[in-house]
């Protein structure tokens, strides 16, 4: 085994110094995020989605 394989694909980024946004800046950079969130929650739904036909159809 290769330990490169052991190691994170993508270094996590480092977190964004919000210090010098306004609030207005703040609510937009959240709804941003919880626009992205969503996004992901809806892929991983698409993702079981497809995994449970696959499944279904396998079992009969």
């Amino acid at each position: 085994m290769d330990f490169d394989d052991l190691e994170p694909r993508q270094k996590p980024k480092a977190p964004k110094p919000l210090d010098r946004h306004s609030v207005e800046e703040l609510n937009d950079y959240i709804a941003a995020l919880e626009a992205e969130i969503e996004r992901a929650r809806a892929e991983i739904a698409k993702k079981q989605g497809h995994r449970s036909a696959a499944d279904a159809f396998f079992k009969s």
